[in-house]
């Protein structure tokens, strides 16, 4: 018997592309508690945390907008995504080329796979911060916009290959990886931020918001920041993954829930991630005098423990990142295996890490791809839910033919037109873009497809 080479073996690894998960292939709540948890106890959380106290948010301000912003964004995986990803059980981009078309949704997959790689990027770069103790290794600061020696590189690149090949192997393996690491992250993030606690004065529970509102979440920014206040933290804590609850993302993911209901498995990263985590992070980076590099700021607090869960923290998000990503190259790819499409955006991701601005400037970047990828998601919403009420037909690319769908295309592009010259901040702008999309995306298609009915008739008469 010849033996099975290992390109045959990736090859098998397939992962319903470009049709329905079959049923035998569903899974139950506890893989989507894990890939939640795994994903959002992140190594990024250690940045998150730390930008937040340099932006000057005050205490108040920082639990309570964390409080209804990630309970928010639950909801909205919950409630908008998880439905329509189990009623078609299609990755977001194959549903997508029903509503607008093959060449427009080539484009759109390229530009998410893109964003996608940047975000998985500023993931290895967080790791990176942990490795690279050991070697004395010059961490980025916050102004940082280029690599600033030969050892982050040759760190970042060994993280990139790794995170890579786990992405390749696809998405059970990442829900196991991730259900393993998580509880023990959380307890590592816990308990570095409690040994730092007597270093800003907190003796007993009864110090604590003394010290978060002096030493901690002060209200004051550091020097060259903008200052944050509720509404900053709530809308970030809602949309930083607006591109994967209702930008639709995770309908990749949710494809495989054998209920709805399984999303709101994403409470288990919102709350100990977004919001645990978050807390403990800031908390490190006041006890470290403003340092916001996770790897050190983790040693400090927990230790060689600390260090090690920034580097499977980076790992447990970017994996499933980097999945996302290469299922978005393969909509452009058609013919290319999808281990060789996440190798690509592996190396894309690799080279993307290297600028550790991706990194101190997440918040963002985060809110900026978001709000790219957002229109998308809510013309997805709008035509599984809303056409067919109001008469119009769903799915008209596909019933005409189209390689490209002009009301998606322009619901698309004039969102982020309109949505950019609104004066606001960019963490503010996403809200109503969203409805601005199912707005012009409901409207256009209703004169496209009534001047097409009225063509269609006028023939026949």
């Amino acid at each position: 018997m010849e033996s099975t080479s290992i390109s045959q073996k990736l090859d098998a690894l397939y992962e319903f592309d470009r049709e329905p998960v079959h049923q035998q292939h569903l899974h139950g709540v506890g893989n989507f508690l894990g890939v939640y948890a795994g994903e959002h106890i992140a190594g990024t959380e250690y940045v998150i945390g730390p930008l937040f106290v340099a932006h000057g948010v005050t205490a108040s301000d920082f639990f309570l907008g964390l409080l209804i912003g990630n309970t928010l964004a639950v909801l909205s995986w919950a409630f908008v995504t998880a439905p329509i990803a189990v009623r078609t059980r299609l990755t977001l981009y194959w549903h997508l080329r029903k509503i607008a078309g093959p060449k427009l949704t080539a484009l759109y997959s390229i530009v998410n796979a893109v964003m996608f790689c940047f975000l998985a990027g500023s993931m290895i770069s967080v790791s990176a911060t942990a490795i690279g103790l050991p070697l004395n290794m010059t961490m980025p600061t916050l102004t940082d916009m280029f690599p600033n020696s030969i050892e982050w590189v040759v760190v970042v690149l060994l993280v990139g290959a790794a995170v890579t090949a786990l992405a390749i192997l696809g998405f059970e393996k990442i829900a196991k990886f991730s259900s393993i690491a998580s509880p023990w992250m959380i307890l590592v993030f816990i308990a570095g931020a409690i040994a730092v606690l007597p270093s800003l004065g907190v003796q007993s529970l009864g110090d604590f918001w003394k010290a978060a509102n002096e030493k901690i979440w002060t209200g004051v920014p550091f020097e060259g920041q903008t200052k944050f206040s509720f509404w900053h933290v709530m809308f970030f804590a809602w949309f930083c993954n607006l591109a994967m609850h209702i930008g639709m993302a995770d309908m990749s993911l949710l494809r495989y829930a054998r209920k709805w209901q399984h999303g709101f498995a994403s409470a288990t990263g919102m709350f100990l991630g977004h919001f645990v985590a978050w807390i403990s992070s800031s908390i490190l980076c006041a006890a470290a005098a403003g340092n916001v590099a996770p790897g050190p700021i983790a040693y400090m607090g927990a230790g060689i423990a600390g260090a090690v869960s920034v580097v499977i923290a980076g790992w447990t998000t970017a994996n499933p990142t980097l999945y996302r990503a290469g299922l978005a190259f393969q909509v452009a790819t058609p013919d290319w295996k999808r281990w060789k499409v996440t190798l690509v955006a592996g190396a894309v991701t690799t080279i993307a890490a290297v600028f550790p601005a991706l990194m101190m400037k997440l918040l963002d970047f985060v809110a900026f791809y978001g709000l790219l990828l957002m229109p998308m998601g809510a013309v997805i919403v709008a035509d599984y839910w809303l056409l067919p009420k109001l008469g119009l037909k769903s799915e008209y690319a596909a019933s005409r033919s189209l390689g490209l769908s002009w009301p998606v295309l322009v619901a698309w592009l004039g969102t982020l037109i309109v949505a950019f010259t609104l004066p606001y901040e960019i963490f503010f702008i996403a809200l109503p873009g969203w409805f601005i999309a199912v707005f012009l995306f409901i409207v256009l298609s209703a004169i496209q497809q009534r001047k097409n009915q009225s063509v269609a008739e006028g023939r026949i008469s």
